[in-house]
Formats: structure tokens, C-alpha cells, sequence
């Protein structure tokens, strides 16, 4: 017998081992199912899985002799009950991400809802998703799907819920969708889709609910919407339709729930609408609606929401609208409406809000009004209402605004707002409102805005004011009969921002600023108010603005103003403070605005060149006070002899050099007679505060001059820096204009010279003849945002950048009189001083060339209850989300640009994730939850739906509760 050698024995025994390790990779792979398998590849053509959400699917290392599907045990999978067949696949919020092609569900034939909702899948639409005919709910809502919808869906003959909200899905609507008998609920809002709604969405058999909105829809509404006879929810508002209503739209005999808002609709209401007589909720505000408010509304007794504001609507408030038993929100604001509000509002048992303002509404409110509802909002402001507030308008305890101004109520405030403890906001200004202020701050915990200026009060304000903690505006100004004192406390409120009692008859002195930490601004002028300013005003670290003027103070100037590093404004004016002028007030970096003038100050004014900016005006009316700005030369005293020979030793130079200038003045004036000869009309120069009077001879020579185009080059076509006459550096911006609108254009000019914020970079002159101008503002030493938005820096840097641009544009929505918005608010127009302090430039530059076109000047500063002009609502709003869009771009170092229209995609906790993980912070780290309020403010800025954008007034209260204000506060 022949023995084996030793190689062909460890041949075998190398056979025999790769048999087994087949069969048992033979026996693995048949314990995939095909299923599991399908899904597995689907799991690996997903590019993005930040939370390593799927895990959990992998095979077992154990064999499946039931033959189950393993999927079934699977995150997200959903079975029968016997695990043979898959009926569900929930991979909402995974995080997941990347394109897909939707072959992989192929296998999957007894799908029956498919959920791919808010994640990150992009590119085009699966169209292999069309082959799972029997699903009944297919959602792939908040993603990032784009191109034209494909065609195919069509095939889904089960599909009774498809909802693709909130995608960047392009070009048409899909009409084929309407062959889908079973279709209930349809949601293709939130994309690009353009074009006309197609006739063929009249064709639904059970369609119950249908979103449209926020694409670029256009054309005419068709008529045959109104055969959806199913139909119990529309809303097909934020586009841009041609035409009005159809009164087709009356025969939805089922619907509860219409919203056409925002969508250029024009024409009557149609009176049609009447027979839908289940519908709830009615919202047609921000359109170009015209005519009366139909009478037959008062049919639809179901109706909860009304909402027809900001269109063109006129007559009165149908007086059958007190049949609407229902009703809790009536809004008729921002309309031409006129007559008297029927008693019968008043009786309505649900009514919560009444939004009413900016109309020619007249005569009194209804004296029940508040009386029989749980009325909660009441705005009424901008109309020409009399008489006096209804006594029992918080009867029911919950009012939390109530908004009056600008009518002509009479008489005394009716005590029973001093038991209102609900009271949030009270806005009473611009009336004829007389006698005691009644109100007990004691009893209104909650207040926290207070305007009653412009009245005829008397009695002093309440000195129990200093108990109301949640206060942070309080204005009582011009109301010259109120005298009394600035209660003791006052600065002690914990949130107290702004403290306005100008022109009151007030007496006394200022009571010590003990504790003052988040005050603001102090306007005070116009009273009787003496005595000293207590060096304790030092506590006030915060303070902007301080107006003093036209009082008696007495005692010298309080050098510890000078330590308030964000103190722009300081009017002391028409006083009587003696002694010499602090030089420290020169080192304050955020003074902007300066007035001394008409007081009993001696000495030399300190050389330093912010004082020769401010102007004469700031220091005139002193007798005792000397030098440059005034004319007024300081006698020499005998240790300014010797510096007089020298001067005089320089003098023979001076005449050199003057030769020298000759040549160069006239090399200037043939180039500045040059530009004249192709302009139209003599030049003329208006200068503000902060710019010495030249001549408009002088701004062109600078202009043109060899030296200035030299050593600073122009910047682009229609800005340049340029050096003036004195050495001054400054930012020029041209700008064309139609020869019949630069008197209106001067005008709006001269209102930007005036306004002064920290925030916002200081215009200093205007030069112009009929058709051309050219704007002056500072050269800011430090660059834009835009050059450094890429460089990396720190958390509280980033906030303070913020922070600023915040309290730029508040200024300007709120706080200034009347309202501009900025118009072009992006990272290059957002500038750094000396402190890199940021500062909004071109704010309004927008509106210079047509603003004879189109004057829309607004008569009051507020945004929740302001009236303004379409175009200008509109502008505030582009303003807030630009915010929101530029507080991403600083978080993420430039990453996220323009992304207010992509990032509500995603979910909100990976844009969180993303942000602190870019800015170095840990999931322990506290300002973690600092960045979050910030993110949140950023999506609520950039909301859709520009109503649902908060005001820039609460977006500030939002980013000013933060602890990283404390440290960003440290570094100013």
C-alpha cells in the first residue's frame, strides 16, 4: 500500500477547509432574505448617516431557519405579524442623506406607507418609488429633492396621503396626480413650482386637503377648483396669481379651512364665499383685495378666524357680524375701511383678538367691548376713534396688549387698568388723554411696554413705577402738564432699557443711578429738573443715549461719563454746568453726538479732533469758552510765547510751500471745472454733525484731486474713498437721480444725516446738483464682514457681530422716526470701527433714487402695530430674514450663505450639531445653549411666511437675555 507524502496530505486538508468555509458562506448568504438584503444596499448607497441612525442593521451571526425577514427586527421597518412581509418603512428624522435612486424598493411590493421625512435626500425624485403600487402614504416632506417632478406617480393607484412640503422641487405641478382616485391629502408647498395650478386638480374624487403655498405659482385660480367637493382644507397663498377669487371657490360645500394669503389677488371678495358655511378659518390678508366686506359672512356662523388685513378693502364692519358667535380672531388692519364698529363685536362671546388699525374707522368703541369675551389683543390704533376707553375692556383678566395711539380718545384712563394684571403692552400715545396717570405699577407684574406720550396727563408719574419689574420701555413724554419727579427707584428696574419723559413740567433732581445695568437711553429734556448728575450714573455701563438739555442742572460735567464706553449721544445742552470741559470725553471710541452749547463753561475747548468734529454748535452760547470749533480764539498765555516764535520761524516755509499749492489748487480746479461742464446745475452741500462746513467746491476738489485718486483708489463704480481738504478720510458713494425727485431725495437725506446709533455708520454730508449726488458717510478703518467673514474667531466675537447688527436695524425699525428699513442688508455692508464694533452701512441708500416716486414715510415707529406702506412692510420683513440669513452666515464662518430657504430642511438639532462642532463647543459646554437661542432666532427670521417673522424689537429682547452678552460686553 502506498503511504501519502506529506505535501498531498496537507493538500487535501487545504481542500477539505476552503469546502467549509463555503458552505458556510453558502448558508450566510442564504439567510439574507432578498429583502433585508435590498435595504442593505439601500443603507449603503446613503451618503450621509450623522447619527449612525441605522445602525441596528446588520444579519445576525445565527442562522434563520423560519425564514423571517431579519429587517423585520430592524429601526424603522414595519412587518406583518408573521415578519413575512415588509408594510412600513419610517426613516423620518435618521439624519440621513445624499441621492437616491428607489430601485432598492423594488422587492418591497407590499409597501404601504414609505416615510422619508426630514432628512438630508437630495438631487432628483426616486422615480423607483412609482413602482410600490399598493402604497397608501408616501412623505418625503423637508428634504432637499429638486429638478422637475417626474412623471409616474400616476401609478400609485392606492396612494391616499403624498406630502412632499418643503423641498426645491422646480417647473410645473404635477397634473397627472389628479388621477389618483383615492387621494385625500396633498402637500407640494414650500418648493419653486411656477406656472398656473393645473384645471386638472378640479378632477380629485376624495382629495380632503390640498397645500399649495410658498412656491412661485402664477396665472388665474381655475374655476375648477370649486368642483372639490371633499375639500375641508385649502391653502394655496404665497405666490403670485393673476386676477381675483373665483366665486367658484363658494361651492366647496365641506371646506373649514381657506387661506389665499399673500398672493396678489385683486377685485372684490366674492360674496359667493358665503356658502361655506362649515368653513372655520378665512385668510385672505396681503393682497390687493377691493370693495366692501360682504355682508353674507355673517352665514358662516362657524367661523373662528377671520384675518382680510393689509388689502384695499372700504365701507364699514358689517353689522351682521355680530351673528359670527364663533369668532376669536377679527383682523380688518392696514385696509380704507371706515364708519363705526357695530355694538355688536362687542357681544361676540369668543372674540380674543381685534386687529383694527390703520383704517378711518371714527366714533367711539363699543362700551362693552371686553365685557362678554376673553378679549386678549386689542388694536385699534391709527383710525379717529373718541371718547374714552369701554371701562370694562379687561373685565375678564387676560388683555395683554392693548394698542390706542394716534386717535383722539379723551378724557381720564379708566382705573380698571390698574387691576389688568395681564397687561403686557399698553400703547396709548398721540390722543387727547388728560388727568392722573391711575395705573399701579404694583399691580401689573407683567407690563413690560408702556407709551402714553403725547397726552395731556397730569398728577406726576406713579411712584410706584420702580415695583414694576418687567418693565423695559417707558415713554410719558410731551405731556406738558404732568409735573411731579423721576420717582426714587426708577434706574433699580432690573430690565429697564428706556426711561423717555421729555417736555413733562418735571421737577426735583435725579434720583441716584444705583443699579441702572441694562439702561439704555435716558431722555429727560424740556423739564425743571436741577441740581448735579451724580457721579453714580458710572453704574449705567449700557447707556447710548443721554438727553438732558433744556433743564438747570448745575455743577460741573461729570468726567464719569467718559468711562461710558457705549455712550453715542450726550445732550447736556441749555443747562447750567460750569468749569472746563473733561479732554477724556475725546477717548470715548462710541461718541458720536456731543451738545454743550448754552451753558456757563470756561476754558479752552480740549484740541483733541473729535471735539473740532462735533461743530460749533456744540459749544456755542458759553461765553467763557475758547478755541477751535468756536471763532472765539483763546488768549495766549505767557508759556505759548515761545511756540509763537517758532510758529513765526515756520512762517517762511509756510510761503514755500503755498507756491507749491497754488499749482496743485490749480491743476484741482481745471479738473473740477472739467466734471462741472457735463453736470447740470450749480452744486450745492449740505453737511451734519461731525463733518466741518465746506463748500461744494471743496468736496469736488477732493474728489478730484491728484492726491486723493493717488493714495486711495476708487473702490467700484459707484463708491470711492476720498481725502477732504482737512486730512479728513471718508466714503463716497454716487448716485443718479431723476432731476424732478432730488428735492424729495434731499429731504430723506438730511432725515439719514440726522439719526446717530453705535450701530450705524455716520453720514456727514450730501453734495448734489439736479441730477447727480454724492453721499459722504465715514471710512471705517477695519473692513466688512464680508472680508472677514471666513476668518476664524471665537464665539463671543461672533455674537457681538450679531448683537450689533441687531441694535443697528432695531434702531432703525423701532426707534427712529418714521421707519427705514436698511434694503440691502449683506455681509459687505456691515463695516467695523476702530473697537471692531460692527456698524450697518447704506442703510436706506436703497430708496434714494425713486424716493419721489413713491414717498412712503411712515407716521409711526412700530412694528407689531405700525402702519406702513405695503412696500415698506415689505422691505422690514426682506430686512428680518436677510438677519436671519447673515447670523448663519457668521456661525458657520461664511459655510452657510443665503441658506434661509434650504436650511429648514434639515433638522434643527443636526444644524446645531454643525454650528457648535465649527465653532469648538462641547455638548458640556454652557454656551451651548446660548448658540441654540441664536440658531432659533436665525430660523425664525427666515421663515416663509414673512407675517410669522418675529420684529426686530423681539429678536433683540431674544439675543439680549443671553449669558454671552456679559462676555461680549467685557470686550468693547
Amino acid at each position: 500500500m502506498e503511504i501519502f507524502k506529506p505535501s498531498c496530505f496537507r493538500l487535501l486538508l487545504l481542500l477539505l477547509l476552503l469546502l467549509l468555509l463555503a458552505s458556510i458562506l453558502i448558508s450566510s448568504v442564504l439567510a439574507i432574505d432578498p429583502y433585508s438584503q435590498a435595504l442593505l444596499s439601500f443603507k449603503s448607497d446613503i451618503i450621509i448617516d450623522d447619527s449612525s441612525s441605522l445602525s441596528d442593521w446588520i444579519v445576525p451571526s445565527n442562522s434563520n431557519p423560519s425564514q423571517e425577514i431579519i429587517a423585520c427586527s430592524w429601526s424603522g421597518v414595519k412587518c406583518d405579524q408573521n415578519s413575512t412581509t415588509i408594510i412600513g418603512l419610517d426613516l423620518s428624522m435618521k439624519s440621513l442623506g445624499g441621492e437616491i435612486s428607489g430601485d432598492q424598493f423594488q422587492l418591497l411590493t407590499s409597501l404601504l406607507d414609505l416615510n422619508l421625512s426630514y432628512n438630508y435626500f437630495s438631487d432628483k425624485f426616486p422615480t423607483g418609488i412609482f413602482n410600490l403600487t399598493n402604497l397608501e402614504t408616501l412623505d418625503v416632506s423637508r428634504n432637499n429633492f429638486s429638478g422637475p417632478f417626474p412623471s409616474g406617480i400616476s401609478n400609485l393607484h392606492h396612494l391616499v396621503v403624498f406630502d412632499a412640503f418643503s423641498n426645491s422641487f422646480s417647473g410645473p405641478l404635477p397634473a397627472e396626480i389628479s388621477q389618483i382616485e383615492t387621494l385625500q391629502v396633498l402637500n407640494l408647498a414650500g418648493s419653486y413650482f411656477s406656472g398656473p395650478i393645473p384645471s386638472e386638480f378640479g378632477d380629485f374624487q376624495s382629495l380632503e386637503f390640498i397645500h399649495l403655498a410658498g412656491n412661485y405659482l402664477t396665472g388665474e385660480i381655475p374655476p375648477e377648483m370649486g368642483n372639490l367637493k371633499s375639500l375641508t382644507h385649502m391653502e394655496i397663498g404665497y405666490n403670485s396669481y393673476q386676477g381675483g377669487i373665483p366665486v367658484e371657490l363658494g361651492n366647496m360645500s365641506q371646506l373649514q379651512y381657506l387661506d389665499i394669503a399673500g398672493a396678489n389677488l385683486s377685485g372684490p371678495i366674492p360674496t359667493q364665499l358665503s356658502n361655506l358655511t362649515q368653513l372655520e378659518s378665512l385668510f385672505l390678508f396681503r393682497n390687493q383685495l377691493t370693495g366692501l366686506i360682504p355682508w353674507g359672512f355673517s352665514n358662516i356662523t362657524t367661523l373662528t378666524s377671520l384675518d382680510l388685513s393689509d388689502n384695499q378693502l372700504t365701507g364699514p364692519i358689517p353689522k351682521s357680524f355680530s351673528e359670527l358667535k364663533n369668532l376669536r380672531l377679527l383682523s380688518l388692519m392696514y385696509n380704507n375701511l371706515n364708519g363705526t364698529v357695530p355694538n355688536g363685536i362687542a357681544m361676540l362671546p369668543q372674540l380674543e383678538t381685534l386687529l383694527i388699525w390703520d383704517n378711518f374707522f371714527s366714533g367711539s368703541l363699543p362700551s362693552t367691548l371686553g365685557s362678554y369675551s376673553d378679549l386678549k389683543w386689542v388694536d385699534v390704533s391709527t383710525n379717529n376713534f373718541i371718547g374714552v376707553i369701554p371701562p370694562g375692556i379687561c373685565s375678564r383678566g387676560v388683555l395683554f396688549k392693548l394698542i390706542l395711539f394716534s386717535n383722539i380718545f379723551l378724557d381720564s384712563l379708566s382705573p380698571s387698568l390698574s387691576n389688568c394684571s395681564s397687561l403686557v403692552r399698553l400703547r396709548l400715545e398721540d390722543n387727547a388723554f388728560s388727568g392722573d396717570i391711575p395705573l399701579k405699577f404694583s399691580n401689573l407684574p407683567d407690563i413690560s411696554y408702556v407709551d402714553l406720550s403725547r397726552n395731556a396727563f397730569s398728577g406726576g408719574i406713579p411712584l410706584d413705577i420702580s415695583q414694576a419689574s418687567n418693565l423695559q420701555y417707558f415713554n410719558v413724554s410731551d405731556n406738558p402738564q404732568l409735573g411731579g419727579i423721576v420717582p426714587q427707584g426708577i434706574w433699580s428696574l432690573p430690565l429697564l432699557q428706556n426711561f423717555s419723559a421729555s417736555s413733562c413740567n418735571l421737577t426735583g433732581f435725579l434720583p441716584p443711578f444705583q443699579s441702572c445695568k441694562d439702561l439704555s437711553v435716558i431722555e429727560l429734556s424740556s423739564n425743571h429738573l436741577s441740581g448735579n448728575i451724580s457721579a453714580s450714573v458710572s453704574n449705567c455701563e449700557f447707556l447710548e443715549k443721554m438727553d438732558l438739555s433744556r433743564n438747570s442742572f448745575t455743577g460741573h460735567l461729570p468726567e464719569v461719563l467718559t468711562n461710558l464706553s457705549s455712550l453715542a449721544i450726550l445732550d447736556l445742552s441749555h443747562n447750567n454746568f460750569t468749569g472746563s470741559i473733561p479732554s477724556n470725553f475725546a477717548n470715548s471710541s462710541a461718541l458720536l453726538l456731543l451738545n454743550l452749547s448754552f451753558n456757563n463753561l470756561s476754558g479752552p475747548i480740549p484740541p483733541e479732533k473729535k471735539f473740532s468734529l462735533m461743530g460749533s454748535s456744540a459749544f456755542v452760547g458759553n461765553p467763557e469758552l475758547c478755541g477751535p470749533p468756536l471763532e472765539n480764539p483763546c488768549s495766549k498765555r505767557p508759556n505759548e510765547i515761545e511756540l509763537g516764535i517758532r510758529k513765526t520761524q515756520k512762517f517762511a516755509w509756510v510761503l514755500i510751500v503755498c507756491s507749491v499749492v497754488v499749482v496743485c489748487i490749480t491743476v484741482s480746479v481745471v479738473g473740477v471745472l472739467y466734471f462741472r461742464k457735463g453736470s447740470q446745475g450749480n452744486w450745492r452741500m449740505i453737511t451734519f454733525s461731525g463733518l466741518p462746513r465746506f463748500t461744494a467746491e471743496d468736496v469736488l476738489k477732493s474728489f478730484y484731486s491728484a492726491e486723493a485718486m493717488e493714495t486711495i483708489p476708487p473702490l467700484s463704480a459707484s463708491v470711492w474713498k476720498a481725502v477732504l481738504p482737512t486730512g479728513i478720510t471718508v466714503s463716497v458713494k454716487k448716485i443718479e437721480v431723476d432731476a424732478k425727485n432730488m428735492k424729495a431725495v434731499v429731504e430723506f437725506v438730511t432725515l439719514l444725516g440726522n439719526m446717530r446709533h453705535k450701530n450705524l455708520v455716520r453720514l456727514l454730508g450730501f453734495c448734489y446738483n439736479k441730477n447727480l449726488a454724492y453721499v459722504l458717510y465715514d471710512n471705517l478703518p477695519n473692513g466688512n464682514l464680508a472680508a472677514k467673514i471666513r476668518m476664524k474667531s471665537d464665539w463671543v466675537a461672533k455674537y457681538r457681530v450679531v448683537i450689533g447688527i441687531a441694535r443697528g436695524l432695531c434702531f432703525l425699525h423701532h426707534d427712529f422716526y418714521p421707519v427705514i428699513p436698511h434694503g440691502d442688508l449683506r455681509a459687505s455692508n456691515v463695516v467695523f470701527d476702530e473697537n471692531m464694533e460692527p456698524q450697518l452701512a447704506e442703510f436706506g441708500f436703497k430708496f434714494l433714487p425713486n424716493w419721489g416716486n413713491r414717498p412712503f414715510l411712515a407716521p409711526d415707529s412700530s412694528i407689531d402695530t405700525g402702519e406702513y406702506d405695503t412696500a415698506i412692510k415689505e422691505e422690514i420683513q426682506m430686512d428680518i430674514y436677510n438677519f436671519g440669513e447673515l447670523i448663519l452666515e457668521v456661525l458657520t464662518n461664511g459655510r452657510l450663505k443665503n441658506a434661509g430657504g434650504s436650511v429648514h430642511a434639515n433638522p434643527m438639532v443636526t444644524l446645531l450639531r454643525e454650528i457648535c462642532h465649527e465653532n469648538d463647543i462641547g455638548p458640556s459646554d454652557p454656551i451651548r445653549e446660548d448658540i441654540k437661542v441664536v440658531v432659533e432666532v436665525a430660523l425664525l427670521c427666515t421663515r416663509s411666511r414673512p407675517v410669522t417673522r418675529p420684529s426686530m424689537e423681539d429678536v433683540l429682547k431674544l439675543l439680549s437675555g443671553l449669558k454671552t452678552q456679559t462676555m461680549a460686553k467685557g470686550t468693547i
